[in-house]
Order: C-alpha cells, then sequence, then structure tokens
C-alpha cells in the first residue's frame, strides 16, 4: 500500500517557494520543517536544496506515513520523518547546527497559540542570522489582500473558530520580541506571501 498523497496546492507551490528560499539558505546546515503535511515540499526542496540536512515534522500518523513514502524522491539528506507537535514546548527534536525553520500552511490552520509556540521556540533555537521561514495568506492592517482570502478566512472560521488568515502585523510583533528583525515579505501565486524572519540577539527575550 502507497501511504503518498498529493495535495495540488502543494504541487502548484513547490517551485515559487524554492525560488524564495533557494538564495536565501545556507548551502549547509539543518532545517526543520514543522507540519510538513503531504510530504511534498520536503522531498522536492530537499532534493533541489542537496546541501542542507532536511528534518520533516508533522504531528499526524497518517502525515508521515505519506512523508515518508515522499522520501524516496528526495535527497539522501532528507531524514525520516519525526512526530512533532508546535505547541509541545520545549521541542523534542534533534536541532544541532540548525539553520531554518520553515511552516508552510500553517498558522493560519491552527489556533493561534501554534504561531505564539513557533516564533518562540525558532527564536530560542536559531542562531544569529537564522531564518524562520512563513508561507500562506495574511491580512495586512486587518484588512485581507484578496476577496478569495476573506472568504478563505470565513471558511477557516467554519471548520474552527480558533483557525484564521492571521495579520501580518501581529506576526511580526511575536518575531521582534523573540529576537528576529522586520520581515523581508515576497509576494506569491495566488495572494500568498512568503514571510522571511532572520534572528537577531539571542538576548533578546521571547514571547512565552
Amino acid at each position: 500500500m502507497d501511504d503518498r498523497r498529493i495535495a495540488p496546492a502543494a504541487e502548484r507551490n513547490k517551485q515559487p517557494i524554492l525560488d524564495v528560499l533557494g538564495p536565501r539558505l545556507p548551502r549547509a546546515g539543518l532545517v526543520l520543517e514543522v507540519a510538513a503535511g503531504t510530504g511534498q515540499h520536503a522531498a522536492f526542496l530537499s532534493r533541489h536544496l542537496p546541501g542542507l540536512d532536511w528534518q520533516p515534522t508533522d504531528p499526524e500518523p497518517d502525515n508521515l506515513a505519506s512523508i515518508q513514502a515522499h522520501a524516496g524522491d528526495g535527497s539522501d539528506r532528507l531524514r525520516p520523518a519525526r512526530a512533532l507537535d508546535v505547541t509541545a514546548r520545549p521541542w523534542a527534536v534533534p536541532l544541532d547546527g540548525l539553520a531554518a525553520v520553515v511552516a508552510i500552511n500553517l498558522i493560519h490552520i491552527a489556533p493561534w497559540d501554534a504561531a505564539r509556540a513557533l516564533v518562540a521556540e525558532a527564536g530560542a533555537r536559531l542562531s544569529p542570522g537564522g531564518l524562520l521561514y512563513l508561507y500562506g495568506p495574511f491580512k495586512r492592517g486587518g484588512v485581507h489582500s484578496a476577496p478569495s482570502n476573506a472568504a478563505f478566512d470565513d471558511s477557516l472560521a467554519a471548520r474552527d473558530p480558533r483557525w484564521g488568515v492571521r495579520d501580518l502585523d501581529d506576526v511580526a510583533a511575536l518575531a521582534a520580541a523573540a529576537g528576529f528583525a522586520s520581515p523581508e515579505l515576497v509576494a506569491m501565486p495566488a495572494n500568498n506571501l512568503s514571510v522571511l524572519l532572520r534572528r537577531e540577539d539571542r538576548s533578546v527575550g521571547s514571547p512565552v
């Protein structure tokens, strides 16, 4: 039985995400992908960024099985998938040499506590210059970037009132408190954004 699953959105956005990450990641080090979902991004990105060790994680057993099923399409430095609940702090995964944390389509399909934990843990574990990468739809100043994002936000709230498209100002405030610089923003297809946050001085406090 093949546990591999395919998300059409991941097939569409994996190349644009690579185009953003490729020139911004170091040539060596460990990348931690949280909420890796089907595993399509982990396989594709690790294959095209072969100097990096790529650690995919997810809290769901079905996703972990799918990530492993896709592993044969990735780099030989794609590590076996590990279970990780972002909100269960401190994170219990090996993170020596952590260069980046990648979260694709996570913080809007999760309670706000997931965003808080993600930023706090990344801020505590990344060295200065390390990258926290977020991908997805965002509001800016409380305003959606497109009617389709507003409709998507309504659909998320209908599924779970704790979910929703996050405001970039709120995310940037969390990141600043955790020692990250102001975000670099890259417009992406389908009214999404790449939000790139660089770790600054580790002496800066992190949110709780």
